[in-house]
């Protein structure tokens, strides 16, 4: 029984880290969302993503679409359908002064 409870405990941190729980990332972002996304980006998104509302985080001028889930509405990055951040300048490149 000692040992069930040892590999219990062991593996909890992974577990956790298993889990799949949006995160929120307001932080620095754009309030103002795009009205009409661009052709082009629509054309790259990954379907099930929402277009209805998008905006540009300022941080790393990277796309972010709302996401309404059970718990709690939030944004998160808008990704290719291979799974690439769409962004709107190279990751590294500074934010325009």
């Amino acid at each position: 029984m000692k040992t069930k409870t040892i590999i219990a405990l062991a593996a909890l941190p992974l577990t956790l880290a298993a889990c799949d729980m949006p995160v929120t990332t307001t932080a620095g972002a754009s309030q103002g969302t795009i009205s009409n996304v661009p052709e082009r980006i629509a054309e790259l998104a990954a379907p099930g993503q929402n277009l209805n509302s998008v905006r540009i985080n300022e941080l790393d001028g990277c796309y972010e679409y709302q996401y309404f889930g059970p718990v709690e509405t939030t944004y998160l990055p808008l990704r290719t359908r291979d799974g690439r951040p769409i962004c709107t300048r190279a990751p590294g490149d500074p934010a325009p002064a």
